[in-house]
Order: C-alpha cells, then sequence, then structure tokens
C-alpha cells in the first residue's frame, strides 16, 4: 500500500509519547503567553500592525514574484540598510524566513572541497543547511572552541564554522569570541545564527556578535530572523558586502524563492525603529528571564540559567512535558514543550521565553502555574 510506512512510523511516535498536533490560536487568547518568541512584545505593538497593513495596502499583499525579478521593494532595501547599521555591518540580505538565509548562508558558504564544521547543538536550519552544502561536514561538541580548532587543524582549504550565538533549547550563549579566534588560526570564515540574540543582547539589542565585538568583522557572517524580538516574519544575512553579492549570485533560497512579504518587511522595520528608539527593551527581557530562572529554581525546579530571554525546564519524559504543558494550558498558561528529536541531548523541556513586557505579577502567575503542575 502507498505510504503505509507512515502509519508505522505514526504508532511508533504514540508509543514514545511523540505526537506533535497543530492548536490553532485565537486572536485574543486569553492565556499568558510564555510560549511564543516575542522577546520584546511588539508582534501587536500598534506601530508595528500600523506599518504592516500602511505595506500591504503600498505595495500589495505579497511580493509578486522572487527578489531578483519583481519580489524587491524599496521597502526591502531600506529595512537591508537599517539591519545592516543597526548591527554594525557593510551589508545585509532579506529572506522569506530565518529557515531560508540559514540554508542560504551554509550551502552559499561551504562549496564542495570546502570542509563545514558544525556545533552538535545547532538549530534543525543550520543541519539542514549542512545537509544540502556540497562540502564535508564534521559536527564536534556542544560549545567546544578546542574541538573546533581541532577539526579545522586536520583539513586543508576553505571551510566555515558554524554555530547559533544563542541556542534555542536551553538558551546557552556559544562562545563567540574563542570560536572566531579558532576560526583565524586556520584562516576559516564563521557564520553564526542570531535568531535569539538580536534584539536581547548587544548594545540596545543589537545581538551577540555585537557584544563580542565581531560585528562588521570581515571573516564573520551572521544570520538572523525578523519573526522573534522584531515580531514580524522573514529573515536576513548580515556580512561583507562581497559575501552578500555572493549570496544574491549563489543562493538559492534567494535566487529561486518569492521574496518577503511588504507587510512583514513594514512590520519589521518600525520595530527596529522602535527599538532604537526604546533600547532598554533589550535590557528588560534579559532582566525577566533571570527573574523567572531565580523563582522557578527558588520553586525546586530544575531550570537552565538563561543567557538571553529563553528560560529551559526540565521534565522527567516526553509524557510528562507533554502532560505538564496541558495542564499548564488549563490553569491559563501557554508554554513550550521540548521533545525528541527536537533536543539533540534526549531530554524533554519545558520552554519558557521571557518577554520585555511582563510584568512581575504575571511572572509570579506564571511560576506559580509551573510548580503547581509539575508532574
Amino acid at each position: 500500500m502507498a505510504f503505509g510506512w507512515i502509519d508505522e512510523q505514526a504508532e511508533a511516535r504514540r508509543r514514545a509519547g511523540l505526537v506533535r498536533t497543530l492548536r490553532p490560536r485565537p486572536a485574543d487568547s486569553p492565556l499568558l503567553d510564555l510560549a511564543s518568541n516575542d522577546y520584546l512584545g511588539l508582534a501587536r505593538h500598534p506601530e508595528v500592525t500600523g506599518a504592516a497593513a500602511e505595506a500591504a495596502r503600498t505595495w500589495g499583499g505579497g511580493s509578486t514574484g522572487s527578489r531578483l525579478v519583481t519580489g524587491t521593494t524599496g521597502l526591502h532595501t531600506e529595512l537591508e540598510r537599517a539591519l545592516a547599521a543597526f548591527c554594525g555591518f557593510e551589508a545585509a540580505l532579506v529572506f522569506s524566513s530565518g529557515y531560508a538565509a540559514n540554508l542560504a548562508a551554509v550551502t552559499a558558504l561551504g562549496p564542495h572541497g570546502s570542509l563545514i564544521v558544525s556545533d552538535a547543538g545547532n538549530h534543525a536550519s543550520l543541519i539542514d543547511g549542512c545537509r544540502l552544502a556540497r562540502g564535508e561536514t564534521q559536527v564536534v561538541g556542544h560549545a567546544d572552541p578546542e574541538a573546533v580548532r581541532k577539526a579545522l587543524g586536520a583539513h586543508e582549504g576553505a571551510a566555515i564554522v558554524v554555530s547559533d550565538t544563542v541556542f534555542s533549547v536551553d538558551g546557552d550563549q556559544a562562545p563567540l569570541a574563542a570560536l572566531a579566534a579558532a576560526a583565524r588560526e586556520h584562516g576559516a570564515g564563521l557564520v553564526v545564527d542570531d535568531a535569539h540574540g538580536l534584539g536581547v543582547l548587544g548594545d540596545g539589542g543589537r545581538g551577540a556578535p555585537y557584544a563580542a565585538g565581531l560585528a562588521g568583522a570581515a571573516d564573520v557572517v551572521v544570520t538572523a530572523t525578523l519573526s522573534k524580538s522584531l515580531g514580524s516574519q522573514g529573515g536576513v544575512v548580515l556580512g561583507p558586502a562581497r559575501v552578500i553579492d555572493h549570496l544574491v549570485n549563489a543562493a538559492r533560497t534567494f535566487i529561486f524563492d518569492t521574496g518577503l512579504a511588504p507587510a512583514a518587511a513594514g512590520a519589521a522595520l518600525a520595530a527596529l525603529r522602535l527599538l532604537e528608539r526604546e533600547p532598554e527593551r533589550a535590557a528588560r527581557a534579559r532582566e525577566v528571564a533571570a527573574e523567572l530562572h531565580a523563582r522557578l529554581t527558588a520553586a525546586g525546579l530544575e531550570a537552565v540559567r538563561p543567557d538571553a530571554a529563553v528560560v529551559s525546564v526540565r521534565a522527567p519524559s516526553p509524557e510528562q512535558a507533554v502532560r505538564w504543558a496541558a495542564d499548564c494550558r488549563s490553569a491559563g498558561l501557554a508554554v513550550g514543550c521540548f521533545r525528541p528529536p527536537s533536543v539533540p541531548d534526549g531530554i524533554s523541556r519545558l520552554r519558557l521565553t521571557a518577554r520585555a513586557d511582563l510584568s512581575g505579577a504575571e511572572i509570579e502567575r506564571a511560576v506559580r502555574v509551573i510548580g503547581e503542575t509539575r508532574p
């Protein structure tokens, strides 16, 4: 029977407690949201939604084509210039998603004959980029610059080191300065995904590479998403102008994909301008994360100390993690639930995202619900 193996896999997922389901949310959810990645609370900000609506009225509901045909508007160019200036890089290129941006950066910068050294804890989009690239990929231990140095030392020729800046599961930060040093010893480039750092880390939210002193470096390329701190949708690659020019000519997820919708570009640009005016939002997101961690650990829960805005709480098993998240939802709190294969170490977690607009009372309520519903 066609696709008969699907039923076997579905049964295996059910037995392992790994079934995933879609849960449409209403426009006005009564739940306290600690599940989304809206770190700065900008997704519903009137300036951001107003800019999205105005962009749609001006440019249309879609971009109408790939970026190289009709999909580039003046708004896309303005957004790219603003992102490059804010993050401290020479140039930027906007994509339809952060996933597409990561695929573009890794595949275009990891050609045949090159070595791609990838952190074991990297996001799925970076992993898929490594799989699609024509270069050889070597996976090294998590946040281990010495392992990176060893891998590069055994290779002759072009190479890149690929890592998240802030890892999405536990919220820990990569040792960026040490990774850059290891890469430079062997003439390799550094490609890092700052999806969870942009808007949270660095001066006024300029990102983890900026905080590490790597912004604008000739051997550093940064990817990021517009869907987290900037409350919109899309992705971006930042780096030297010659690298960005190469992506325009070689990155398949740029050349053959429809451009980012103008509404998303307008929303992201408005959010960026708002962050420039209110840089304290970045520090507030970090403060909320630190407070969540302190209160959770004080309540006897096993939570990982956050380096940015992600707070991870360990669960005993996949089944108990699912039940725990469901019980939180029933009590009015939305939290993330990470299980294998999304987590590389096999440990299931509740994943909480700190938001700059959370009040002290909301933080207290969240911790109380998580504690009361613990397995």
